[in-house]
Order: C-alpha cells, then structure tokens, then sequence
C-alpha cells in the first residue's frame, strides 16, 4: 500500500507510460510503500514456467533471497518506476524516501533490487541508457541495508 496521498498520472521518465505521484511533501526514511497483500511467494523457475509466463514476468517482484510475488492486478504500487537514481529505496518489500521529496514528485526505485540476479529488464534505463540487470540477493540487501542505516542516522 502507498502511504502518503499520492496520484496516478504520465511519467516524466521517458517510454514510462504512467507513475505514482506525492500529493504532499515527504522526509527523507519515511516509508512511501508498505506490503499489505503477500498472498504467496515463488521462484523465478517457477514463474518462468507458468502459463500466463508472459503476464506474470514483467508483474513480478524479488521479495527475499529468490522468493518473488507476482501482481497480476497491478495495483497503484505497480507504477513506481524504475531510475539508477531513485527517489524511493526499496528495501524488503517496504520502499523509503531516499530523500526530502516535494509534492509533486515521482516515486522511482532501482529496479536492479527487485530483479533476480541476473536477470534483465526488457527495456534500458531511460536516463543512461544502460541495462538494467538485478544484482544478486546479497548485493541488494548489502546496497539497501547500507543506504537505509545512512538515513535513519539523519
């Protein structure tokens, strides 16, 4: 669930098509996402051999170690995009303010944390215009863990 009063509307980051937007002013470590419907979890294998394969890769999120969910239903959360310079940090299933962000902003994480190791999105980076290519579980949580002691520190 998205915390703070947010809307949907037209990415800034270009070919993004929508994003999710801050409808107030937020502190930098306040928490933008929390998990609030985690059904079932499963591993990219078991994604990959799904029927519905197609719809189900690009609506899936690494939640721990090699544990993904999948959102066929796309809810809000799903209009977070991606950027190597985000203004949320996805850490565990939760998405934090990386920074003080105004209203109006766009919430955007590196998707490289919510990929599998290895694992490549089917589009570039928008700004950079390199892969975008999940890090392995120990190198996101040692990313995250660190950037998130960095904020709670003030």
């Amino acid at each position: 669930m998205i915390l703070p009063r947010y809307r949907i509307d037209a990415s800034t980051i270009p070919g993004a098509g929508q994003g999710v937007f801050l409808a107030e002013p937020i502190a930098a470590g306040r928490v933008l996402v929390a998990p609030d419907n985690i059904p079932s979890v499963f591993s990219l294998q078991e994604i990959e051999h799904r029927p519905d394969r197609d719809a189900a890769l690009p609506a899936s999120v690494r939640w721990f170690e090699d544990r993904f969910t999948v959102s066929l239903d796309w809810p809000d959360e799903c209009y977070i995009n991606h950027d190597f310079e985000p203004t949320g940090l996805w850490h565990l299933g939760f998405v934090f303010a990386a920074r003080d962000l105004a209203e109006g902003e766009e919430v955007t994480v590196d998707y490289r944390h919510l990929l599998g190791e290895g694992q490549r999105e089917e589009f570039l980076d928008a700004r950079s215009g390199e892969p975008i290519i999940g890090w392995s579980w120990a190198e996101s949580l040692r990313r995250s863990s660190h950037e998130l002691a960095r904020l709670s520190a003030g």
